[in-house]
């Protein structure tokens, strides 16, 4: 007789979860295995998806930055201002002190769109290569500024107690001094044309205002849970202050900095139209408006193309300034 046929086993699932559970195992089991299934969908897809990481304060701000039209015609008007300071013959072929009296305060021309001055030379050219000597002052300026205030507020702000409050005073001392009064006085007995006496002197007036912008962006950085867990596994001052604070504490920086260096630019104008910032024969803005002042009504034209220039340049560092604020600032977006 032969033997009954073996009972058939069951295919095993598909999924490896469902043999956790058997049928009918109640509320308990059912939870687990769609908690698995939960867990190994999301491995799945962390897997697959590994670029999605969390963006930084900088890459959330360049994003913002990208979407911004201010910032993009600001830029784009600071990038020509840059290009045209390095290389002005790119668009003008005149030399701006190369002059004909014959043509003093003569109109436009073919060649010279913009007419000429009393001494008789091209506005235009004078106009273009009147960009590096504002430029060159902006920055450097401003980094100067920078460095030193970023120096002096952040070692304030860090140790805090008798430095804190040695640095900050020396601070207020130059915070007192009237900027313009302190050029005409600081700028008056120097010689030199070029552009670093004046460099020097508005890095001299101006860093106490990045420091204390400095000085409060890393008092409230050093008070973070990660600086204090830093400080308790032994890490220096200087590890502290260099990885730790000063990478947390720059934004406020960056965002003063940027609108202060169309400041700046406007400053050296105003130093060199008193006679005490740039000097003949260097080529400024600032030089070009205080001769036109005493002919705006017979060549008006001498005082609106630098004029302008300047007033467009000012206006585009400090558009620059706002759309980097707004977006560094998580409040304001």
């Amino acid at each position: 007789m032969p033997e009954p046929p073996p009972p058939a086993q069951p295919s095993p699932p598909q999924n490896p979860h469902e043999a956790v559970a058997p049928t009918g195992s109640g509320g308990a089991a059912d939870l687990a295995m769609t908690e698995a299934e939960t867990l190994e969908g999301g491995g799945r897809t962390a897997a697959g998806n590994v670029h999605n990481k969390p963006r930084s304060l900088w890459s959330d701000a360049w994003r913002e930055l990208r979407r911004n039209p201010v910032f993009i015609i600001s830029a784009a008007l600071i990038l020509f201002l840059v290009v045209i300071s390095l290389w002005p013959q790119l668009i003008v072929s005149t030399n701006p002190l190369h002059c004909e009296l014959a043509k003093s305060q003569a109109g436009r021309e073919p060649g010279h769109p913009f007419g000429f001055d009393t001494q008789g030379c091209d506005v235009y050219a004078r106009t273009v290569y009147g960009a590096r000597a504002s430029v060159t002052v902006g920055i450097c300026a401003t980094l100067g500024v920078a460095l030193l205030g970023s120096l002096v507020g952040g070692l304030a702000g860090f140790f805090g107690g008798w430095a804190d409050a040695l640095l900050s005073r020396a601070a207020d001392i130059f915070f007192g001094i009237p900027v313009i009064l302190g050029g005409l006085v600081f700028l008056s007995v120097v010689t030199s044309s070029t552009v670093w006496p004046v460099v020097g002197f508005i890095v001299l007036l101006g860093w106490p205002q990045i420091a204390r912008i400095a000085r409060g962006a890393v008092i409230t950085a050093k008070q973070h849970d990660y600086v204090q867990a830093a400080r308790a596994l032994g890490a220096s001052n200087g590890r502290m202050l260099l990885r730790h604070v000063a990478p947390n504490a720059v934004a406020p920086v960056i965002v003063v900095a940027t609108i202060a260096l169309g400041t700046y630019i406007a400053l050296e104008a105003t130093l060199s139209f008193l006679g005490v910032g740039l000097r003949p024969p260097t080529v400024s803005w600032g030089i070009d408006i205080s001769n036109a002042a005493a002919q705006i009504r017979n060549a008006p034209h001498m005082l609106l193309w630098p004029a302008g220039a300047l007033s467009l340049t000012v206006l585009a560092f400090i558009m620059l300034g706002d759309a980097v604020r707004d977006a560094l600032d998580p409040k304001l977006r």
